[in-house]
């Protein structure tokens, strides 16, 4: 694509209805500018924090269980205080935060590939081939999520590839479902006819005329889905069945705190878990526009 292309899209983007109602809309704007900052903090937060949370080296066991600054006894270099170990809260919110993104960025692509590709042969080819997939669809959602994932953590053992091989098992089946259910209303248009008719092969007709015109449903429910994933690899971390202990993500940190919770260290896993808040909340916020932008019915 030439430059001048780009320019043109961005253009026509810009002055699109999407993007108007979006710069007027306070909660996409303000679920944006989260989603922004704690990808920015994560990604950059680490060239800025006091110290690396998880090398032993940088740690002191004398500066365990500091509270925030503005508590006695706090300390202005730890701003949120310290856990049992010596390690900042600040930096350990910041190195956690990128598994936990990670884990559901990455586990939402791999979901989003299997239930694509199921959803339009699903939908597109009918008979046995739909019955099948949607029999094994209707079987999988039948049971809790979460217990799925449990199992499945239980089994494998705890490593941030198990726990995105589970989380791609518990969530593929409503990308089917969604683009399925799409497929099926797309293939009866004259457009796909009329590719037939000039003898197009099968995954052509797939994947450039079918899946652009089902792509607004899998950008809502992709975003919702990252939302979704880090709020279950957080339980699982927090029950102990997630990331290992050498790469902590913020549900680990949560149930690092919670034996001295009612203690009065409050800030060891309270401010993790406050974090994982914010993200899920600033994604539900700009998933929710989307919907409402790209679902013709709530217009």
């Amino acid at each position: 694509m030439s430059q001048k292309q780009q320019k043109g899209r961005l253009r026509a983007f810009l002055d699109s209805e999407l993007f108007y109602n979006f710069c007027h809309s306070p909660t996409a704007v303000a679920g944006a500018v989260i989603v922004v900052l704690v990808v920015l903090i994560a990604v950059f937060g680490p060239y800025f924090t006091v110290q690396n949370p998880y090398n032993m080296a940088e740690l002191n066991l004398a500066d365990a269980y500091k509270p925030p600054f503005w508590m006695e006894g706090g300390d202005i270099k730890f701003l949120l205080g310290t856990d049992q170990q010596g390690r900042d809260m600040v930096s350990a919110i910041v190195y956690g935060s990128r598994i936990s993104l990670i884990i559901g960025i990455a586990g939402t692509l791999f979901a989003s590939a299997i239930g694509i590709t199921l959803g339009l042969v699903s939908g597109y080819f009918g008979g046995r081939t739909d019955a099948v997939i949607m029999r094994i669809v209707d079987i999988q959602m039948s049971f809790p999520s979460m217990l799925i994932a449990l199992f499945l953590m239980s089994f494998l053992g705890r490593s941030i590839a198990n726990i995105l091989l589970s989380l791609t098992l518990v969530g593929w089946m409503r990308y089917a479902r969604t683009v399925r259910g799409e497929t099926l209303r797309v293939k009866k248009s004259e457009y796909i006819d009329a590719a037939h008719v000039i003898g197009l092969p099968n995954w052509r007709i797939l994947y450039r005329h079918v899946l652009p015109n089902v792509f607004a449903s899998i950008v809502v429910l992709s975003t919702i889905q990252v939302g979704g994933f880090i709020l279950t690899e957080a339980t699982l971390s927090f029950l102990g069945l997630g990331v290992p202990i050498s790469q902590p993500s913020l549900g680990m940190l949560c149930n690092d705190g919670f034996t001295v919770l009612y203690s009065g260290l409050w800030w060891v896993s309270i401010l993790p878990g406050l974090y994982i808040m914010l993200i899920v909340f600033g994604i539900n916020l700009l998933g929710d526009f989307l919907r409402d932008e790209m679902n013709p019915k709530l217009k």
